[in-house]
């Protein structure tokens, strides 16, 4: 027993030997944790560059005068004076052409335009344009020196002077037509300026007209018999079709997606400035804004006018919900009036 005892002790000192032999003569292997070791200065310098904020460029604005345009004046007038402006320059113009234009080849970053051309744009564009908010409700009145016209139905067989050809006054004038039963054939409609139809409304012994306001507050000042006779906002709204849209403020989509902090900077801005237009408290202060800015001729006149601009500022899924109603019933009448198609999705800014 005593020699079993001893051979197995002899046999377990050997295999301890053996084991420490191997274990010195194993090549060496550091720990695990020397993979996660903190870096040397160099290492850090390697794997993580520093970066640098980028400044992001202020917006070159562009406005239509008109109800379009009356929403930044006290934006443009705050900005000429603010320590931390919202725009690089801003600009107002008469014509659509220049506003398309000034978008299409970047002398604009940011535009008040009809709702229409901002689908038309976006269109051309290939998606090169986005719709940041809604600015101008229904603006289009019938008007009349006479007692003749109480609804969309008298209009058949009578003369009306209007301005907005190929624009939404012209799409919505046909629309509402049609849908009072009165095929726009059957009206004798002639474009003109909105000066040509101030001219006619103002001489002629009896006429019939259609105009946005500011225009159509210059005619109701210039002649007292001339009455309002139809509120097309009216006939529209009564129809189920969702608010009457037809101006808003757009951005070309490469600005956007390159200087967000701006627009939000921007909108924030515009908000403010629209709501301040749209005070009764301020009236006489904005209206000699719009006066000073030339989007109306005059004081007088933009004080008559700025109530019934409509002024508004949606944006987000209330702004796309309100557009794509719009649009839908002018792709029915018009496919043209919008650009041939509905806009894509991502033409609507904010919205997921």
């Amino acid at each position: 027993m005593k020699k079993s005892v001893s051979l197995i002790l002899i046999v377990a000192m050997i295999m301890s030997v053996l084991c420490g032999c191997a274990a010195e003569n194993a090549p060496a292997t550091e720990p695990e944790v020397m993979e996660t070791a903190a870096p040397t200065e160099a290492m850090v310098i390697e794997t993580v560059p520093a970066t640098e904020a980028v400044e992001e460029a202020l917006p070159k604005l562009m406005v239509m005068s008109g109800p379009t345009g009356v929403g930044a004046a006290k934006l443009m007038a705050d900005n000429e004076t603010a320590e931390s402006p919202v725009v690089a320059s801003a600009e107002v113009v008469a014509d659509n052409e220049a506003v398309k234009n000034a978008l299409i080849n970047g002398d604009a970053d940011i535009a008040a335009i009809a709702t229409n051309m901002a689908a038309t744009l976006c269109n051309k564009t290939d998606g090169g344009l986005k719709v940041l908010a809604i600015n101008t409700l229904g603006v289009l009145y019938i008007l009349e020196k006479g007692d003749t016209v109480q609804s969309m139905a008298d209009l058949e067989g009578k003369t009306v002077y209007a301005t907005g050809q190929g624009a939404n006054p012209e799409y919505i004038l046909n629309y509402l037509l049609n849908e009072s039963g009165v095929a726009p054939a059957d009206v004798d409609i002639q474009w003109m300026t909105a000066q040509e139809v101030i001219a006619k409304m103002t001489t002629e012994e009896a006429a019939v007209c259609m105009l946005p306001v500011p225009a159509a507050t210059t005619v109701m000042m210039k002649a007292p018999d001339v009455r309002q006779a139809i509120s097309l906002s009216e006939v529209w709204d009564s129809l189920g079709n969702g608010a009457l849209a037809q101006g808003c403020i757009v951005a070309r989509t490469e600005y956007v997606e390159q200087n967000p902090n701006a627009v939000a900077d921007f909108l924030k801005a515009y908000e403010e400035s629209i709501n301040y237009m749209n005070d009764e408290t301020s009236l006489e202060d904005a209206a000699a804004l719009v006066a000073q800015y030339e989007i109306t001729a005059n004081a007088q006149i933009a004080a008559r006018a700025i109530p019934q601009c409509n002024l508004t500022f949606i944006t987000g899924q209330q702004m796309k919900d309100i557009l794509v109603r719009f649009y839908d019933v002018l792709i029915q009448a018009n496919p043209a009036a919008v650009g041939g198609a509905m806009p894509a999705d991502a033409f609507y800014y904010g919205v997921a």
